[in-house]
């Protein structure tokens, strides 16, 4: 059994969406262990005192449609408590055999880097708390590719990261992969720097796929694209690939509608050290 706890705070309005996103930030955790199923969730929620019945339902209604309408799983049971600041979360868990695990902290020398999702959301839904409190901070960005760049980020946020493992499982032999991790709070370049943890290896970033307008958001408000160190809610799955395997895996990802890029490699310059290459390739992507 493999079991994740997450909680956090809420990032947009709509409690129905938050709690979609609550539960895809939960349950990554344990796709990123090479979990093909969940099966179930603990929901936690602290809600304040002075909250609409409504809002909480919404959230509890979120979690629930994405583990039963994205996953086939269920809610099993949960906890509640009055708190000053709404916290959403719980713990989900799933069976894999000892043997299957993917851990995150196991590379070799020459593999490839695979990733699953652009980086940005963060940089983009500070757009969206801008928005409501500071739209004069917004008046230089067309209002409708901020909106756009929005409901892009939030429809990756809800994204469930199954179909990587389920495509990994359709290998009879995948030792090719050699290691694996969702990107959340450390971001690409943080969790990356994880992967090499136990080992002498250290890793480059040759290409950045990012929302589009993430890149300006950030240099706008702070966050740190340049060394791709901005935090993510609910990100894409980073692998360490066997250079001989990478190419028709990542095939593979996309004939399983996983959208993916090969975004660097492991290298051995200095031990455990991760630097985004001077000639980075900055790819823009849009929602289909």
């Amino acid at each position: 059994m493999v079991k994740n706890i997450d909680i956090f705070t809420p990032i947009l309005d709509e409690p129905d969406i938050m709690g979609e996103i609550a539960a895809c930030n939960v349950t990554n955790d344990v796709f990123a262990m090479n979990v093909p199923e969940i099966s179930g969730m603990l929901v936690f929620l602290g809600i304040n005192k002075k909250t609409p019945i409504e809002i909480a339902e919404g959230i509890l209604k979120g979690i629930k449609r994405f583990l039963v309408q994205k996953l086939n799983s269920k809610v099993l049971g949960g906890h509640t408590i009055y708190t000053q600041w709404p916290l959403i979360g719980g713990e989900a868990s799933g069976f894999v055999k000892r043997a299957f695990i993917i851990k995150k902290n196991y590379v070799k020398i020459g593999d490839k880097i695979i990733l699953t999702k652009p980086i940005g959301n963060q940089s983009v839904m500070a757009a969206y708390r801008l928005q409501k409190n500071r739209p004069d901070l917004l008046e230089h960005y067309s209002t409708s590719e901020v909106d756009t760049a929005i409901e892009f980020a939030v429809e990756l946020m809800i994204e469930p990261l199954q179909d990587v493992v389920k495509t990994i499982h359709t290998y009879s032999n995948f030792s090719f992969v050699h290691s694996m991790t969702d990107i959340s709070g450390f971001g690409l370049a943080g969790h990356l720097k994880e992967m090499l943890q136990n080992s002498q290896l250290s890793a480059i970033i040759k290409k950045i796929p990012y929302i589009r307008l993430a890149k300006e958001l950030a240099y706008d408000f702070g966050y740190k694209f340049d060394e791709c160190l901005m935090p993510e809610t609910a990100g894409g799955m980073l692998l360490s690939v066997d250079n001989n395997y990478a190419e028709e895996f990542s095939n593979r990802l996309m004939s399983k509608g996983v959208q993916n890029w090969i975004i660097g490699e492991i290298d051995n310059i200095k031990p455990k050290l991760v630097r985004v290459s001077k000639n980075v390739e900055h790819i823009e992507i849009k929602m289909i």
